[in-house]
C-alpha cells in the first residue's frame, strides 16, 4: 500500500511511526497510508522554511513572479491528472475536481502580479527636504492548514499569495486526502521555487498545535469547521501570530415571488447537491417568501429525482459520495430525525441505495424547517436542503442576520430595487443577486462575517497581500552637514 509522505525541504519524507488511512470514499476501501507527522517533523518543516526565507526574502520581484507563471503552465496542463488525484481521495466528479483546479489558478494568476501588488507610496518634500515611502515586506514563516473538501483551491489560496509576498509556507493539509497537496509542492518544486520554501507536513492535531506554538510562525492561515475556527484563532492570538481562520456556514438562498422559478430551481439543486454539499458556500437553506414556497417546493422535488450519483471518475455522475462514513452517517440523522422535529421530508436521500461500499447518501429536501431544527441550526456539510417558508422580505432579512454565521447568501429576485436593499441590509460577508454560490473572482477576497470568520482578515486577493506584509514607513532627509543642530522639539512637518 503506497505510503504518502511529508515534503521537506524539497524532499519527501517521513517514518511510518504513526500513520492514517486514506480512503477511496467511491470504494470504501483504503488507498494508501498517510504518516502522521510527529513534533520533530513539524519542527523540521518549520527550521527548513526559516532558512529559505533571506534568500527567498531577497530573490527579486521578476524572478518569483516566473515562479508563478511557470506553475500556471504547469497547473493547465497537468489538470487531468491532479483532478483524478482529487477524485480518488474526496469523491468528488472530475469535472467538479476540474472546476477546483480552475478556481485555484485564479490566485496563481492574481499572485503572478506580485510587481504591482507589491508596490508602497511614496509623497516627496512631507517637510523640507524630508521624503517619506513605504514598502510592504513579509512577515515570515507561514502556517497553512487546510481542509478536505477543497484539496488543491484552498492551498492555493493560502500558498500562491504568502510565497508571492515573500514568505515561506508549512502547510499542513487534512489527512482525509492528502496527496493533492504534495503533489501542488513538486509542481512548485518544477516551476522552479527554492526547496524549503514551500513544505508540507501531513497529521493530525499534534501537527496543527505545534505549528500554532511555535515562536518561528509568524501567521496562520486555516479554513474549517468553526468550533475549530474558534480554537486555532484563540491559541494562534495567544501565542502573538497573526491569524485569519475561516469557519463554517449556514448559507441562505431567498427566493421572492417575482422569481423566475424554474432559475430558481436549477440554481437551488446546483448549490445545495454539487460536492455532495460538502462546501462551505453551499446552500443548505432556501428561504421561500410569500406564496412562491409551495410552487418552488415542487420545482426542486421534481429536479432531484433526475441527478445521478456515483463514482466520480464516471462521466455520467453528477455527485459523488462523501468524505467518510462516519461523516455519511452524520449527514444521514439529521435527515432521518428532522420528522420527530416536525419538518416534513419531501425526498428522503438515506432510503436511496447503491451498489458499492462506498459512503454514498442520496439527497434529501425537507420542508416547513424552523429555526429551531438541528437541520437549521447545524452545518450538515452534506446534500441535504432545508425549506424555510416566511411571510415576506422582511421576514427573510431578519431570519439571516439572525443567524449566527455570515458567510454567503443569495437572492433571486427580477426587482432591482429588492436586490439592492438586499445587498445593503444583509449582514453576511459574500452576496449573491441571482447567482447562487458568490465565490468572489481572485482578484477579489473570499470571507464572510460573524462566526463564519475570526481575525479580521479575508483570504486570497487584495486582503491576502495584506495579510502576509508588514508596512514599513521610511522617512529620509538629506541635508547639509552645515546645517545640523540640536533640536529637542517634537519633529515638525514644516
Amino acid at each position: 500500500m503506497a505510503l504518502v509522505q511529508h515534503f521537506i525541504n524539497g524532499v519527501a519524507t517521513g517514518t511510518p511511526d504513526r500513520t492514517g488511512p486514506v480512503f477511496n470514499p467511491a470504494t470504501g476501501q483504503q488507498q494508501h497510508e498517510v504518516v502522521y507527522a510527529s513534533v520533530a517533523d513539524v519542527e523540521q518543516a518549520i527550521a527548513a522554511a526559516k532558512a529559505a526565507l533571506p534568500a527567498w526574502r531577497a530573490t527579486s520581484l521578476i524572478k518569483r513572479a516566473d515562479v508563478f507563471f511557470r506553475l500556471r503552465h504547469l497547473l493547465r496542463e497537468r489538470t487531468p491528472e491532479l483532478a483524478a488525484i482529487v477524485t480518488s481521495e474526496h469523491g468528488k466528479v472530475l469535472s467538479d475536481a476540474a472546476g477546483e483546479i480552475s478556481r485555484g489558478l485564479e490566485n496563481v494568476e492574481f499572485a503572478s502580479g506580485l510587481v504591482h501588488l507589491l508596490k508602497g507610496e511614496r509623497s516627496e518634500q512631507v517637510s523640507s527636504g524630508v521624503d517619506v515611502h513605504s514598502v510592504k515586506q513579509p512577515v515570515g514563516v507561514v502556517g497553512a492548514i487546510t481542509p478536505f473538501n477543497f484539496p488543491v483551491m484552498v492551498p492555493l489560496w493560502m500558498v500562491a499569495s504568502a510565497i508571492a509576498c515573500g514568505n515561506t509556507v508549512v502547510l499542513k493539509p487534512s489527512e482525509k486526502d492528502p496527496s493533492a497537496s504534495l503533489f501542488l509542492a513538486k509542481l512548485f518544486q518544477e516551476a522552479g521555487l527554492p526547496d524549503g520554501v514551500l513544505n508540507v507536513v501531513n497529521g493530525d492535531k499534534v501537527a496543527v498545535d505545534t505549528i500554532l506554538d511555535s515562536p518561528d510562525v509568524a501567521a496562520v492561515s486555516f479554513v474549517g469547521s468553526t468550533p475549530i475556527a474558534q480554537s486555532i484563532y484563540r491559541r494562534a492570538s495567544e501565542n502573538g501570530k497573526r491569524v485569519q481562520a475561516l469557519g463554517g456556514a449556514k448559507n441562505h438562498m431567498v427566493v421572492m415571488p417575482d422569481a423566475d422559478l424554474d432559475a430558481a430551481a436549477d440554481a437551488a439543486v446546483s448549490a445545495a447537491y454539487g460536492s455532495a454539499g460538502e462546501r462551505c458556500m453551499a446552500v443548505s437553506v432556501l428561504v421561500a417568501v410569500g406564496d412562491v414556497a409551495d410552487d418552488l417546493v415542487e420545482a426542486v422535488r421534481s429536479r432531484m429525482g433526475a441527478l445521478v450519483i456515483g463514482d466520480g471518475t464516471d462521466a455520467a455522475s453528477e455527485m459523488g459520495p462523501l468524505i467518510t462514513r462516519e461523516h455519511r452517517d452524520k449527514v444521514a440523522s439529521y435527515v432521518t430525525g428532522a420528522a420527530a422535529e416536525g419538518a416534513t421530508v419531501v425526498v428522503d436521500g438515506t432510503l436511496q441505495r447503491f451498489d458499492t461500499d462506498g459512503f454514498f447518501v442520496g439527497v434529501s429536501l425537507l420542508d416547513n424547517v424552523s429555526t429551531s431544527m438541528r437541520a437549521y441550526t447545524d452545518e450538515i456539510f452534506g446534500p441535504v436542503l432545508s425549506v424555510v417558508r416566511v411571510a415576506n422580505y422582511d421576514e427573510a432579512v431578519a431570519l439571516i442576520n439572525a443567524n449566527r454565521f455570515g458567510n454567503g447568501v443569495a437572492i433571486f429576485t427580477r426587482d432591482g430595487g429588492t436586490a439592492r436593499q438586499f445587498e445593503f441590509e444583509v449582514e453576511v460577508g459574500m452576496v449573491g443577486v441571482n447567482v447562487p454560490i458568490p465565490v468572489p473572482v481572485g482578484a477579489y477576497s473570499f470571507g464572510g462575517w460573524k462566526d463564519s470568520l475570526f481575525g479580521d482578515s479575508h483570504i486570497y486577493g487584495p486582503e491576502s497581500v495584506h495579510f502576509y506584509t508588514r508596512s514599513k514607513v521610511v522617512t529620509t532627509r538629506w541635508p547639509d552637514a552645515s546645517e545640523s543642530q540640536v533640536d529637542l522639539g517634537f519633529p515638525s512637518n514644516h
